[in-house]
């Protein structure tokens, strides 16, 4: 049990269970936790029925309702901890990270000292595939100014593919992660900086999703410009510290 890739899903019927299967088929004793918020679709029907091929990796966590995917993340944080897993990872239903890409996020940790890797689409390797001009705008634009405003040294500060050691999310108070969209990325890799740990970026091909719905929106943007001022301007006030023993994992909501 050291490695699990958390998944949000919402109406992702169309990708869960290709998703699932390609991270299975990488045969590298990756486990996989579908946090599904309510899907009317019937994701997490899917989820279930493909949990009796592998009932000992794959899980499902269900949530009534849209909560956001931060809160999705939270979540899942909380019950890998409280598991026992050692790397924690981010990545999307939809094929917009590729899973043959966890493993060099695995390693970046594992043998490069990373304390958390990022799937970066904006350092020397990485790149974006298939997206409008005004989605490259945003998302450039959106990390120079993240970059500008907090000082963090990261180039793809709103990336969502992600592993996280588990000395950094036992150390980080989820609790305090106060955004739930597109900020949500921005803060917790804010937090991981502000308490020491080390971030690396790896290089990764974003593919835009070619099935389903995007999550993204006008709302979901401006949480982020917003956030980030927010994030800057609390960071001379909050600690983001846990404090209690990083053996009290924190419990489920």
């Amino acid at each position: 049990m050291e490695k699990i890739v958390i998944i949000p899903t919402y109406n992702e019927k169309d990708n869960v269970r290709a998703i699932i299967q390609a991270v299975m088929d990488l045969n590298l004793n990756y486990h996989v936790l579908v946090i599904d918020d309510g899907s009317p679709d019937g994701t997490a029907d899917i989820v279930k029925e493909i949990i009796k091929q592998y009932p000992h990796q794959l899980f499902i966590e269900e949530r009534k309702g849209k909560l956001g995917l931060g809160t999705a993340y939270i979540h899942g944080f909380k019950w890998c901890l409280k598991k026992g897993y050692q790397y924690i990872f981010e990545m999307d239903a939809d094929f917009s990270h590729n899973p043959k890409d966890l493993e060099r996020l695995y390693l970046a940790c594992k043998d490069n000292c990373g304390d958390v890797a990022v799937g970066s689409r904006y350092v020397p390797g990485g790149k974006t595939e298939n997206w409008p001009w005004d989605r490259r705008l945003y998302s450039r634009g959106g990390s120079l100014y993240t970059r500008l405003l907090t000082w963090m040294p990261v180039n793809d500060p709103t990336a969502g593919f992600m592993c996280y050691k588990r000395k950094v999310l036992e150390t980080i108070n989820l609790d305090k992660i106060m955004f739930v969209g597109y900020a949500f990325q921005i803060e917790m890799k804010f937090a991981a900086w502000k308490l020491g740990f080390k971030i690396v970026e790896v290089p990764i091909t974003f593919i835009d999703r070619k099935v389903g719905v995007s999550k993204m929106n006008k709302g979901i943007l401006k949480e982020g410009v917003l956030g980030v001022l927010k994030i800057q301007w609390q960071s001379l006030f909050k600690n983001y510290r846990r404090r209690v023993k990083s053996e009290n994992i924190p419990q489920l909501n």
